[in-house]
């Protein structure tokens, strides 16, 4: 899996998860990918959907929710992770925690689909959003 985290989530939790999976997948931080702090939403997804194979980790659930963010996302053929609020409310390390339980599924998911956007909750599986 090559999945890109998006700036709504700490860099190091990236480099973290890179360092832990580097064996087995391309884990990338979106100023470390783009060598930039600021760089559109639009620009990085049409990036990402041109490259080609990639995932994202993202704390900005509009991308997943708001036309034409959405519509952008899907025929960019990326599949998304979306932690829900109460995730992204939890301390670093448990935020992290609940997405190494995830990753299986994760994983899993970016093997068999090909575009899709899903909620990581506090309990539970990878759910479609909805």
């Amino acid at each position: 899996m090559k999945l890109l985290v998006d700036n709504m989530l700490p860099p190091r939790m990236a480099r973290g998860l890179g360092e832990l999976f580097s064996d087995q997948h391309e884990v990338v931080h979106i100023r470390d990918k783009f060598q930039t702090g600021s760089l559109p939403d639009a620009e990085w997804i049409e990036r990402l959907g041109r490259e080609g194979g990639w995932c994202v980790l993202s704390g900005d659930r509009r991308i997943a929710t708001k036309k034409p963010s959405r519509e952008l996302f899907n025929r960019s053929n990326l599949v998304g992770f979306f932690p829900l609020p109460a995730v992204l409310g939890l301390p670093l390390h448990s935020m992290t925690a609940r997405i190494l339980m995830l990753w299986p599924s994760m994983n899993d998911t970016a093997r068999v689909m090909d575009r899709g956007c899903f909620d990581l909750g506090i309990k539970g599986g990878l759910r479609p959003v909805g």
